[in-house]
């Protein structure tokens, strides 16, 4: 992510944890010389990979589960407004979705990255934010030439 103004890119990076986390932290060139901070969940890989990095913790499960969405949309508003990032990066799943919507209607453009194990067709997270997206990169050719707004962007793993 490069300078804006001089400045250095304020960057949200948000993704569930296991492999979702570790994709997003594979692509470290990519966000290394931004402002980072991370949201994601407690875990041990969490705690792990993330020792050193600012993190805001979100509320787990969230496949199926309104309430902790309905937690994480609160999570992702007071997130956002005290962060003032320049962009959402993320990876999924379901903590994205709060962030990539709320940071729509705050101005704050979000790149998704999908899934390497989705070869044919985007997951749910992906359906959903695809509208919204800024960028929506996916990591088999195969699959961009499926969707219009998708970008193939190379394999991380």
């Amino acid at each position: 992510m490069t300078a804006v103004n001089g400045a250095r890119v304020r960057v949200c990076l948000v993704c569930s944890t296991g492999g979702h986390l570790l994709e997003l932290f594979r692509m470290r060139s990519a966000w290394e010389q931004s402002d980072c901070f991370w949201v994601t969940f407690d875990g041990p890989d969490s705690r792990c990979l993330l020792r050193d990095e600012q993190v805001v913790f979100a509320y787990c499960p969230t496949n199926r589960n309104l309430i902790n969405l309905i937690r994480n949309t609160w999570v992702a508003i007071r997130t956002l407004k005290r962060q003032h990032p320049d962009v959402i990066l993320t990876t999924g799943a379901g903590i994205a979705l709060p962030f990539a919507y709320v940071g729509k209607l705050m101005g704050i453009p979000t790149v998704y990255v999908e899934s390497y194990t989705r070869i044919s067709g985007f997951s749910l997270t992906g359906k959903l934010i695809y509208p919204i997206a800024e960028h929506f990169l996916v990591q088999w050719p195969e699959l961009a030439e499926q969707y219009r707004k998708a970008e193939f962007g190379g394999q991380v793993i």
